[in-house]
Order: C-alpha cells, then sequence, then structure tokens
C-alpha cells in the first residue's frame, strides 16, 4: 500500500497537484504554488480520496459546489491547525483580512502570525485562504500566485 500518491488535474487556475495518504486528502498545490513538496512519481487512477476530490474540484470551478465534503488531514503546528479550521468558516464569495482572521481564533495580536500560517495552507481552494484579503481590500500574497487568487475571488462572486 501507498502512503502518499498523487496527480495532476486540469482547473481553470492550472494543473493542481491533489495529494493524498490511503485515508484523507493531505495537499492540494496550484502551478505557481510557494513552499510545495517536490512531485512524487507516485500515481494511481484507482484512488478513491482523489476521485472524490476530482469531483469535488470538478463542481467547485463549474458552479456547482461551495462545501467540500473529501476528508483531509493537514500536516502543521497546532497553531496553524487553528487558523485552517478557521479559514473554513469563511463563507463562499467571503473576503476576510488577515485582522479578522486573527479575531476570529482570538488572537488579535497575532496578524502576522496568522499571515503566515494562512500561507503555509497545504489544502488550497478547499481550506480557502485565497479568501483573505488586506485591511484595505487590496489582494496581498498568495502562495499559488497572485492570478490564481484573483481568478478564485472573481470565480466564487459571480456564483
Amino acid at each position: 500500500m501507498l502512503s502518499c500518491v498523487q496527480r495532476s488535474m486540469p482547473s481553470p487556475v492550472g494543473p493542481l497537484r491533489v495529494l493524498a495518504s490511503e485515508t484523507a486528502l493531505t495537499g492540494v498545490y496550484l502551478p505557481e504554488h510557494r513552499g510545495a513538496p517536490p512531485p512524487s512519481p507516485a500515481a494511481r487512477d484507482d484512488h478513491p480520496v482523489l476521485r472524490i476530490v476530482e469531483r469535488e474540484l470538478g463542481e467547485y470551478f463549474a458552479g456547482r459546489r461551495t462545501i467540500f465534503t473529501v476528508p483531509t488531514a493537514a500536516s502543521g503546528t497546532d497553531f496553524q491547525q487553528q487558523v485552517w479550521a478557521t479559514l473554513r468558516t469563511i463563507p463562499f464569495g467571503t473576503r476576510w483580512s488577515y485582522r479578522d482572521l486573527a479575531l476570529a481564533i482570538d488572537r488579535p495580536r497575532a496578524v502576522r502570525a496568522v499571515a503566515s500560517a494562512n500561507a503555509r495552507n497545504p489544502l488550497s481552494i478547499l481550506v480557502p485562504c485565497h479568501r483573505v484579503v488586506g485591511a484595505d481590500g487590496h489582494l496581498r500574497g498568495y502562495a499559488g500566485g497572485l492570478p490564481a487568487k484573483r481568478w478564485l475571488l472573481a470565480h466564487e462572486s459571480s456564483g
């Protein structure tokens, strides 16, 4: 049994690299994703978790899905896990600031730490770090590149 499998799937923001353990999705990386693990040759067409995420992402990009149900298991510190769990509560089509996110986890002085955890999110799109913008409403960095962030926000605001 493989402990980690991955596959590339097409998307409107470029090919996504999706990674899974035997039981859960562990990563979704955009083509320009900073900090992504190196590609691995371990690929399987019959992996159930990858089939689920490909279906759900396809529905998302087609405008038919706003919430993901695929099981996930991202590796991170307790603080990162707290930030990523809170990211999942940002409603589809909504934008929060990094300060909003820090306030939501009851850490109002941790805006920079929140931004850092946000940037290290390994489950792009599913854990919607793209919904976090600067306090002035302007787009700030995105591990997958600002063009992808711009596209995702526009996609969600048009739905």
